[in-house]
C-alpha cells in the first residue's frame, strides 16, 4: 500500500479502505449527519475509513452553483467531525498557496481530477507531509499516471494513491477500464475506485452534471473484482435535493447493504 494509510488498521486480510462522504460540506448538521452515519456502518463492518467532503466546489459547471463554505469555515466544520467522531479526514484542495493551511486540518489531501497535472498544487501538497490522493483526470490514459506520481515522489511524498474515475467517451459521457486498476497498481501506488464520479454525465443538465446514480453499486462491485485497494463513494441523505452531485450520489441509507456485499466480494478473492 505504499504507506498511504499507515495511520490506518486493516482488521482482515481481505478487507479495503473507504473514502466516503457528500459531494460537499453544505452545512454542519447535514455533514455531521452523514459522518456519524458512516462512522457507525464502517465500524460494525470493519472497514478503514476515511470522511470526504470539499469545502469549495471550484470547479462547478454554472457560475452560480453552490460551491461549499469555503476553506476557512469548510476547514473548522471538518476539525469538528474529525474530534467528534474521531475520523480521518479528506478534502481537496485548488491552489498551491492552500496546501499548508488544509494540512494543519486535513489527514489526507486530494487532488481534484482537473487539476491533476498541475505540477505546483501536487509539488505544495507533497510537501505537506501528508498522504496525497491524486484523482486520476477523465482524460488521461492510466500509464500517463506515472508523471504524476513521480511529480509528489520529486517533492518527498511516499503515500501517494491515485484514484480511478472514469474516461471520457464522446460528449457528457464517462467509461471505466478496469484494466487501469491494475496497471495503475504495478506503479506501486494504492489505486481507489470512485464509483459515484464514474457514473457522472459531466455538464449533461447543461448547467450542470447529471448522472446515474443507479449504476454506482455495479461499478462499485466490478472494482472489488478488479482488485481495488479502496473505493470512493458520495452519499447524501436525500441525493434529489443535494446541492451538488446528487444525481450520482448513493442515498446514505443504502451504504451499509452495499459495503456489506463489496466485503464479502473482496474476500471471494
Amino acid at each position: 500500500m505504499n504507506h498511504f494509510l499507515q495511520n490506518l488498521s486493516f482488521p482482515k486480510k481481505h478487507s479495503f479502505f473507504l473514502i466516503a462522504g457528500p459531494c460537499v460540506i453544505e452545512d454542519y448538521d447535514t455533514t455531521c449527519q452523514v459522518a456519524q452515519s458512516l462512522a457507525e456502518i464502517t465500524h460494525r463492518l470493519k472497514i478503514p475509513f476515511i470522511f470526504k467532503a470539499s469545502f469549495d466546489k471550484a470547479n462547478r459547471t454554472a457560475f452560480d452553483a453552490f460551491r461549499g463554505p469555503g476553506m476557512d469555515e469548510g476547514l473548522e466544520i471538518l476539525n469538528k467531525i474529525k474530534q467528534k467522531f474521531n475520523l480521518k479526514v479528506i478534502s481537496d484542495i485548488h491552489l498551491p498557496d492552500q496546501a499548508q493551511k488544509a494540512a494543519e486540518i486535513l489527514d489526507f489531501i486530494q487532488i481534484p481530477a482537473f487539476l491533476c497535472r498541475q505540477t505546483d498544487l501536487i509539488l505544495a501538497a507533497a510537501r505537506t507531509g501528508r498522504p496525497v490522493n491524486i484523482k486520476k483526470g477523465q482524460f488521461l490514459a492510466p500509464w500517463d499516471c506515472k508523471n504524476i506520481i513521480e511529480k509528489a515522489k520529486s517533492a518527498g511524498c511516499r503515500q501517494v494513491s491515485i484514484t480511478e474515475r472514469g474516461t471520457s467517451f464522446g460528449y457528457n459521457n464517462l467509461v471505466v477500464d478496469f484494466r487501469g486498476i491494475e496497471i495503475i497498481q504495478a506503479m506501486e501506488v494504492p489505486v481507489i475506485f470512485d464509483a459515484t464520479h464514474s457514473v457522472q454525465l459531466p455538464g449533461g443538465k447543461g448547467t450542470a452534471s447529471a448522472g446515474e446514480r443507479k449504476f454506482a453499486p455495479t461499478l462499485a462491485r466490478a472494482a472489488m473484482a478488479a482488485g481495488a485497494d479502496g473505493l470512493f463513494i458520495e452519499t447524501h441523505p436525500n441525493p434529489d435535493k443535494a446541492l451538488c452531485d446528487g444525481p450520482n450520489s448513493i442515498p446514505l441509507q443504502e451504504m451499509e447493504a452495499l459495503l456489506t456485499s463489496l466485503i464479502k466480494i473482496k474476500a471471494a478473492l
